[in-house]
């Protein structure tokens, strides 16, 4: 089962590298760079923590992202220890600095999808719509710059909602009276 799992994520990795061009490049950089450590949530929270009325769904944003962080960054990553595809390219083939770090589960898409999480049970359509094309972006950039396999990044996401909706539950239960 891993050998075809790892098979589908080597012919993944071949195809989407023969659609790199100068500008895809610096497209996939810029949406890769916007999910480091979470920046465009945390940004994208900010509106949300300024109107009273939306504070809470801010915080559980946050929350979420939390949750998500330690279940993929500190925990899994951790227990897996796989290797990521950029290790395997000659540093004239990588677009971006390899990332030291292991790549099951991607952080960024894992981060991505709790924010799609918790918009998804506590947002409108065009909000979770929006922040949906985000993650999507991010998470394909991953694959794009060759610093996760397409497993790392289905991974991420599946781990991204499941803490993101976990997170609503956990923070209506716990945290929400202070909102």
């Amino acid at each position: 089962m891993f050998r075809l799992i790892q098979n589908i994520d080597d012919i993944v990795i071949v195809r989407i590298a023969k659609l790199h061009s100068p500008i895809k490049n610096k497209i996939m950089i810029a949406f890769s760079t916007a999910g480091n450590m979470g920046l465009v949530w945390f940004a994208i929270c900010l509106p949300f923590l300024i109107n009273a009325p939306w504070r809470a769904t801010g915080a559980n944003i946050i929350f979420g992202l939390c949750v998500a962080h330690l279940m993929g960054e500190i925990i899994i990553k951790h227990i897996v220890r796989r290797t990521r595809p950029c290790h395997d390219l000659k540093d004239e083939e990588q677009i971006i600095n390899k990332p030291k770090y292991y790549s099951f589960p991607s952080g960024h898409t894992t981060a991505s999808f709790s924010v799609v999480g918790v918009t998804m049970l506590r947002c409108n359509e065009p909000v979770i719509l929006s922040v949906l094309c985000l993650a999507l972006l991010i998470g394909f950039s991953r694959l794009y710059l060759r610093v996760h396999y397409l497993s790392d990044v289905v991974a991420g996401a599946c781990l991204g909602l499941i803490c993101g909706w976990a997170s609503v539950s956990i923070f209506e239960h716990l945290v929400a009276s202070f909102f």
